[in-house]
């Protein structure tokens, strides 16, 4: 038996889609655990590239069964959406069951979401930059113990008692607070049993489905969304996701002991990106980085938005190292960095006060005053797309993938070298 937990190590967008979809063709179970249709994986499958946002990535294979864990918020309207999507271009979906538990977006979540964001931003003159979805108000009505299940999608008149009572309160926030327009609690109720009726058939209990699949020594992927730098606890607070996408939260969004964890993976890319506001101490302003974004095509899967681009840094990545337990690394886009003379890699910040530091700083305010401090290393040149082995990689870059994994202190264990899926090599 084996099971493997894939996250992302730095502020997401890594290439999560890609690595997952090629341990996704042997793996007999995939589980998201966390997210909701903020998150955005490409994969590239066959001659078609697909962009999931709640689906697993394991969709594709009708063998491979896809669970949606308990620590995922559902949006129904955007879930079906996917699924129909999916069918149109021949992939039943049938392989797909959602734990009762998941929570469930609802218009006041939408609606609450802006409302807030627009409301900070105007006190503080800070906007964290969420993506609108719904989530951080419907992982915020959980943890308040008041949010919709998906247990409660698919029976009517628990569903409905709960939209009454929950959505008065909800209306009243709207109204009262933020001068918003109030939600039709009956248009709700008629429109989200319709969604329980398309999805009841999908219902069932995650945490079982995988504890007796590890048992029975079926190989088990959990699929991160986001990536470590999100996290609610270890990211960059505020400037984060709602839930915990390090490797811990597979355990806790799926209802699973850590001892059925084998392995976990670290993506990452050979240079650092982000998307939103927030301290990102390698960023580049210049024109080399709006070299690499051109070439490694970084625009939002979900939004569109550019990303910001930097030089790789190795003080995210020894953080991602000790708060997943990784046990190895899946680096992409080494192919963007071919031709350009030096790179470089951040190895320690520097703070306010002259101090050398090597350990990603606990507050939002310290790591807001570092300076990176870089080393250089020769660039390499070649079209990289072809290798399929360590070896037929030009030295330079063999030798900058050598120090990377000095630098974190992880083996690097898959190198992606462009966008296919067989655009990698195994080490």
């Amino acid at each position: 038996m084996s099971s493997s937990v894939i996250v992302g190590t730095q502020w997401g967008d890594e290439g999560k889609g890609k690595v997952i979809d090629i341990m996704a063709a042997q793996a007999e179970v995939v589980v998201r655990s966390s997210g909701g249709n903020n998150a955005g994986h490409t994969v590239v499958h066959g001659d078609e590239v697909y962009k999931l946002q709640l689906l697993p990535s394991g969709i594709f294979y009708p063998d491979t069964l896809c669970l949606l864990g308990s620590g995922v918020v559902i949006n129904p309207q955007g879930l079906l959406g996917e699924i129909n999507g999916m069918k149109e271009r021949g992939i039943t979906c049938d392989n797909l069951r959602i734990d009762a538990r998941a929570d469930v977006i609802m218009p006041w979540h939408l609606k609450l979401d802006r409302l807030s964001e627009d409301f900070k931003a105007k006190q503080t003159g800070v906007n964290v930059g969420t993506t609108g979805k719904g989530i951080g108000p419907c992982y915020a009505d959980k943890a308040d113990r008041i949010g919709l299940r998906i247990y409660d999608l698919c029976h009517p008149e628990l569903l409905k008692t709960k939209i009454m009572q929950t959505g008065e309160l909800k209306n009243l926030v709207i109204e009262k607070v933020y001068g918003g327009e109030p939600c039709d609690l009956d248009a709700v109720y008629e429109e989200y049993k319709a969604y329980g009726e398309q999805l009841k058939q999908y219902m069932a209990d995650a945490s079982v489905i995988t504890f007796d699949a590890y048992k029975a020594g079926k190989k088990i992927l959990f699929e991160g969304a986001q990536a470590t730098l999100l996290d609610i606890d270890f990211g960059t607070y505020p400037f984060v996701t709602s839930s915990h996408p390090i490797a811990g939260g597979a355990c806790v969004g799926t209802g699973v002991g850590p001892k059925l964890i084998d392995e976990v993976i670290g993506v990452a890319k050979s240079y650092t990106t982000r998307v939103g506001n927030g301290p990102f101490p390698t960023e580049l302003f210049d024109e080399l980085g709006d070299l690499i974004r051109e070439r490694g095509h970084e625009f939002g899967t979900v939004t569109g938005r550019p990303r910001r681009c930097g030089w790789f840094d190795a003080v995210i990545m020894r953080h991602a190292v000790r708060t997943n337990g990784l046990t190895s690394l899946a680096i992409n886009k080494f192919d963007t960095l071919a031709g350009i003379e030096k790179l470089k890699v951040c190895v320690a910040y520097k703070t306010a006060d002259g101090h050398e530091i090597k350990d990603f700083p606990v507050t939002l305010e310290e790591l807001d005053k570092c300076q990176p401090v870089y080393e250089e290393i020769d660039g390499f040149d070649g079209d990289l797309s072809g290798c399929r082995k360590f070896e037929e990689l030009p030295e330079k870059c063999q030798k900058y993938v050598l120090r990377l994994e000095e630098l974190c202190g992880c083996h690097i264990g898959i190198l992606g070298v462009g966008p296919a899926r067989d655009q990698v090599i195994f080490r």
